[in-house]
């Protein structure tokens, strides 16, 4: 028996406004909550990812751990070219490091590395 539905994942950042307005435009999810310390966005199925401001945050350095990514989110796409423009009009910008060809990872605008991973 399960004790629970589905996981949340809080992500740290500087601006939970910011964040979750870019994963709710990435993911086609809806804004629940958008204040200055914390944002939620929700998918129609329920699952929910928060995001919470932390004071000097440092983001991730990808691909080395100096400062670890911490966690990462795979995206699966139809089409990895327009997928990739699209994140990068929503403010993301590609790792300069691309370790695969079946998937391209790039950075939010906080520094967390996600990636777009073809069907």
């Amino acid at each position: 028996m399960a004790i629970a539905r589905y996981p949340s994942l809080v992500i740290d950042c500087p601006d939970p406004t910011e964040l979750g307005a870019f994963y709710a435009a990435l993911l086609d999810w809806k804004t629940e909550t958008s204040e200055a310390d914390w944002a939620e966005i929700r998918a129609e199925y329920g699952q929910l990812i928060s995001f919470q401001k932390v004071e000097d945050y440092s983001p991730p350095r990808w691909p080395t751990q100096d400062v670890p990514q911490q966690m990462h989110l795979d995206v699966t796409v139809d089409d990895l070219d327009a997928a990739e423009a699209e994140v990068l009009k929503l403010g993301a910008s590609k790792a300069e490091y691309q370790p695969g060809t079946t998937f391209r990872v790039f950075l939010d605008p906080a520094g967390h590395p996600f990636c777009l991973c073809r069907e």
